[in-house]
């Protein structure tokens, strides 16, 4: 039975590991939530990202609050209790989640982990079990479905609009140029990153499972045409749906000249919707058989944005908020992060391998 003691009366304290591109998200979603959470620390072995992150867009984070070379170093440091730390926000190459994860759940932080959990399907088990065996929250980061235009999406879903779904299409059409995989070592990489379908298009599979329910199987292939990396640049991918549906993900990172569409589209038996943009952010159709009286929020709905990762983080971060209070329940946790990565990990093996690959994964 699992258990813990909930935070109350207090800010919630929380450490960053990894100041890179991502981790900006982080700060300014858990700046606007001040003060029911306090950045107490944070962790990067680049000492010159804590002077690259933008201070003057962050009024509720303190410039000067401690940072350390390790990991190590900051969970020694809480539990000499000079900084005592409730949850370890994980923005690090997506490899060592799993690894560092698991170190903060025995020193007993709550985990907030990037996506993917892990890079490897026993990783991502054994970061689960621990956190049970701990006793503490594990929370993966799907922003997307926090996406305005997507939990439209979803409710359509919930209410049985679509009627019957017979066919689910997204397409993630952006670029990575060579410059973007050399800034850091581990980009493109096997063991710590995972490519296009592994990192980039990680939230659009995750809609895979999350908007359709289980899936029966896969069948990818994956290419690397246009980048110096060891991993996939372009990636398609065929999946049936226990429920009869059929569908497909098309994925590259080189797309010219700059990143031009991250759509979902869904086809049922009473309706069909397109959610397009760069970044599902508009709902380009909306056509069911049924009317609702909410149909008008579709026009609220859609929203301009220069960054793929969208403004999920702050919505993300309200239910971290009200878990770890004891008021709700986690909306993304280790289990939901294990439903997409099967997919992914499943879609690995299809392309490796040259077969069709069954679900779910053997546990």
């Amino acid at each position: 039975m699992f258990s813990f003691e909930p935070i109350t009366g207090r800010p919630i304290r929380v450490a960053i590991v990894g100041c890179g591109r991502i981790s900006r998200n982080h700060f300014a979603a858990l700046n606007a939530l001040a003060p029911e959470v306090e950045i107490v620390g944070m962790c990067d072995t680049v000492a010159g990202r804590f002077e690259a992150l933008p201070w003057k867009e962050l009024p509720n984070v303190s410039p000067a609050i401690p940072r350390f070379g390790r990991l190590e170093q900051m969970l020694e440091a809480n539990a000499s209790g000079a900084l005592p730390i409730d949850a370890a926000v994980l923005a690090t190459p997506s490899g060592l989640h799993a690894m560092q994860g698991m170190k903060c759940a025995k020193a007993g932080l709550h985990v907030v982990t990037e996506k993917p959990m892990a890079t490897r399907w026993q990783d991502a088990l054994d970061l689960v079990r621990t956190c049970d065996d701990e006793q503490v929250r594990l929370f993966v980061v799907k922003q997307n479905r926090f996406n305005p235009t997507l939990r439209l999406v979803k409710r359509a879903l919930d209410e049985r609009r679509f009627g019957r779904i017979y066919l689910v299409c997204i397409n993630v059409f952006w670029q990575r140029p060579q410059s973007y995989y050399d800034t850091d070592r581990w980009r493109g990489t096997w063991e710590l990153d995972g490519g296009a379908l592994m990192n980039q298009a990680s939230h659009y599979v995750d809609l895979l499972d999350y908007f359709v329910g289980p899936i029966d199987s896969v069948h990818a292939m994956t290419a690397t045409l246009g980048r110096r990396i060891e991993v996939e640049d372009t990636a398609t991918l065929n999946v049936r749906w226990r429920n009869g549906a059929l569908g497909s993900v098309a994925v590259t990172m080189l797309t010219f000249p700059k990143n031009i569409e991250g759509s979902l589209i869904i086809m049922g038996e009473k309706g069909t919707v397109k959610v397009g943009g760069v970044a599902v952010n508009t709902i380009e159709r909306w056509d069911f058989a049924e009317p609702k009286d909410w149909d008008g929020e579709v026009e609220q709905a859609n929203y301009d944005t220069a960054s793929v990762y969208g403004f999920g983080h702050l919505p993300y971060y309200r239910n971290v908020i009200e878990t770890l209070r004891g008021k709700t329940e986690p909306q993304t946790d280790g289990r939901e992060g294990l439903r997409s990565l099967e997919v992914l990990i499943a879609a690995y093996l299809s392309a490796r391998d040259g077969r069709t690959v069954s679900l779910p994964l053997q546990y």
